[in-house]
């Protein structure tokens, strides 16, 4: 991991946020954390300035000063605005368990069973949260915003009323979909309310977009955050 990208997971931290939500707030692509390397550009910069203000980019960029910035010697007495979030520990599928899931899901002893990850939600993320391991190579097409095999999505799950009666938010997330064939990672392009079904979309070129039928389908989770192991 890259110094500048170890200060700036420490800046997170901090603020308790995750690399996407950070992202977003400065108008960044989603992975622009996982592939940070030893340098930031200007123009990225300035907008992690912009949504950020109190992060000291100097001390990001080159470790000088301390991390948050400060006006003046004078000690500020500012009234704390606590921070609305909760850590949660959640079920990992990991690709080895992607079988199993298929026939234990609704199985409250095999759920349990599973390993647990701690994951921060705020005061928003009341919900049913399961985290996916990648499997395969169908959501990367070597940009920034792919899922490489072995990433971790951290992910909330569609109540079945909703995604049966009322358009998915297509723009805003990508999707692990529960199917009867097999847990699949993918965007859709477009959903179909009438007829029950949804068309899903790779970034591997390689891969064609396919309609499926909701019949079909047993679980849809929003991809939340992701999370990708340091490899070499």
């Amino acid at each position: 991991m890259s110094v500048i990208k170890e200060r700036l997971t420490e800046f997170l931290t901090y603020k308790g946020i995750g690399q996407i939500k950070f992202a977003e707030a400065a108008g960044l692509s989603r992975g622009f954390v996982n592939v940070l390397g030893d340098g930031i550009s200007s123009k990225s910069l300035n907008k992690i300035s912009q949504a950020f203000p109190e992060l000291n980019t100097l001390w990001l960029t080159t470790g000088e000063g301390e991390m948050l910035k400060t006006t003046n010697n004078t000690p500020q007495y500012n009234e704390a605005t606590p921070i609305q979030q909760d850590v949660v520990y959640i079920p990992l599928v990991n690709q080895f368990a992607y079988a199993g899931y298929l026939d234990g899901y609704t199985d409250a002893s095999y759920m349990e069973q599973l390993p647990k990850i701690p994951f921060i939600v705020d005061k928003e993320g009341h919900g049913n949260y399961i985290a996916f391991e990648v499997k395969g190579d169908s959501m990367n097409n070597g940009t920034e915003e792919s899922y490489l095999e072995g990433d971790r999505l951290y992910c909330r799950e569609i109540a079945p009323y909703l995604w049966a009666t009322s358009k998915l938010h297509l723009r805003k997330w990508d999707f692990v979909i529960v199917h009867t064939d097999g847990i699949i990672v993918k965007r859709i392009i477009d959903h179909d309310v009438e007829n029950h079904t949804i068309t899903i979309h790779s970034l591997n070129d390689m891969y064609p977009d396919r309609v499926i039928d909701l019949c079909d389908v047993k679980q849809i989770f929003n991809v939340i955050e992701s999370v990708r192991p340091r490899r070499r």
